[in-house]
């Protein structure tokens, strides 16, 4: 900073004095453009972090791009539930423990809407008390141990088990029929779940066919993969009894088993599972061949990620993964020697 003397004037333009004029200096541009060329770049750093952070909490709790499984109305009416890969395999096996104990639709739809309020179909391990898995059953009051009910299949077969007890439950409305069952403090709460129930057990049950896709990527899974895991999981869904292997009852009567279903009996070529669909006119559920031949392949659907399965084919229809959300799709009547077109039998191949 310079000073420089000068005489100044009076108005009338005689001198006062010497003044002294201070020159400010003018303001430098560097450091502000440094300062703003700063900020703009933590900006930007900001803002990718955010993106990353955002992608990654979206592939976890499953967002888009992560995998996913759309119930949709068989009437056409644009009613749908969108669900994740876990709801999807829980829901499948309450519908086949269902089914293969000869229980109705209607009974599937209840045990469905009772575990997505009493768990979202998540097979959780705490609740109230010692409420456990799908259903929030209590060893305390003789639902099983621990283990057993943390097994889906046993879960759902003692619901059903003490459900068939309940008179003349498939005419009650639904929250009346899943309270004798749960003994809930919040009975009221059943019937909101009444409308996505009523879509996965169409779909689960073989009513509705090719009315549930699954799409995305598959499940990182420690389990076991491939034909023999495929088999496996159709054993435990449709051709297990679990209450009678631990010797569970009901008002102290034993709970009767129906025998294995001859339409898990499958044979393996390669990576391809193919499951006969048992050849009757209407099987102890009230099932045509056609409903029990959906039931399998949107049961596989809904097993998908769990088990890597790529491709579902039956009735002349495919599910292929990673399809996004085309569905199912005509089968090419020239492909797999005409297999795919059969009401005999569901194809199901896997990624292993």
């Amino acid at each position: 900073m310079k000073a420089r003397g000068e005489y100044g004037r009076t108005p009338g333009g005689g001198p006062v004095g010497l003044q002294y004029l201070v020159r400010v200096p003018e303001p430098s541009h560097t450091r502000p453009k440094r300062r703003g060329r700063v900020f703009r770049i933590g900006a930007a750093l900001l803002v990718l972090c955010g993106v990353a952070g955002y992608v990654v909490v979206q592939y976890v709790t499953g967002g888009p791009g992560a995998r996913g499984c759309t119930v949709v109305s068989r009437s056409g009416d644009g009613a749908s539930y969108e669900f994740t890969p876990e709801q999807a395999v829980n829901a499948a096996t309450i519908a086949a423990v269902g089914t293969g104990r000869g229980m109705p639709e209607r009974a599937v739809t209840i045990a469905l809407a009772t575990a997505l309020q009493e768990s979202g179909l998540r097979n959780i391990e705490h609740g109230d008390r010692d409420s456990l898995g799908l259903f929030q059953q209590r060893p305390s009051q003789g639902w099983g141990t621990e283990e057993q009910i943390m097994d889906p299949a046993y879960a759902a077969g003692i619901f059903y088990a003490h459900l068939a007890r309940v008179h003349n439950y498939t005419e009650l409305p639904l929250t009346e029929a899943a309270q004798e069952v749960q003994r809930s403090g919040y009975p009221e709460a059943y019937a909101k779940h009444e409308p996505d129930a009523v879509l996965l057990a169409a779909a689960l049950t073989g009513q509705a066919a090719a009315t549930l896709t699954c799409n995305g990527r598959p499940e990182r899974t420690a389990t076991a993969t491939g034909p023999d895991a495929v088999r496996a999981a159709l054993v435990r869904d449709f051709g297990r009894d679990a209450l009678q292997e631990t010797g569970a009852t009901v008002g102290g009567t034993a709970v009767p088993s129906p025998s294995p279903a001859p339409s898990v009996t499958s044979s393996t070529h390669g990576r391809t599972v193919t499951v006969p669909v048992r050849d009757a006119k209407r099987d102890a559920a009230g099932q045509t061949e056609r409903e029990r031949g959906w039931q399998l392949a949107q049961w596989a659907v809904a097993n998908s990620s769990a088990l890597h399965i790529e491709r579902v084919a039956y009735a002349g229809r495919v599910w292929t993964a990673g399809s996004g959300g085309d569905g199912w799709r005509t089968a090419d009547p020239k492909g797999a020697g005409g297999a795919e077109r059969s009401v005999g039998a569901v194809r199901i191949v896997t990624g292993q």
